[in-house]
């Protein structure tokens, strides 16, 4: 990766990082929405997980 993009690409996995989150909580708080935790929660997870691996490469 090219270091000029290393930010941009940072800032972008944090930003999901912290819209997975919003999700999660939304669908803990709305007992209707459980589907939402779930999605929020496993896109969370994977985000982080490729932001880790990228990071690392």
């Amino acid at each position: 990766m090219v270091r000029g993009y290393a930010a941009p690409m940072i800032a972008l996995i944090v930003a999901l990082l912290v819209v997975w989150l919003v999700l999660v909580v939304v669908g803990l708080v709305i007992k209707g929405l459980f589907w939402l935790f779930v999605v929020g929660a496993i896109l969370f997870v994977v985000t982080g997980i490729v932001g880790w691996f990228r990071r690392r490469v």
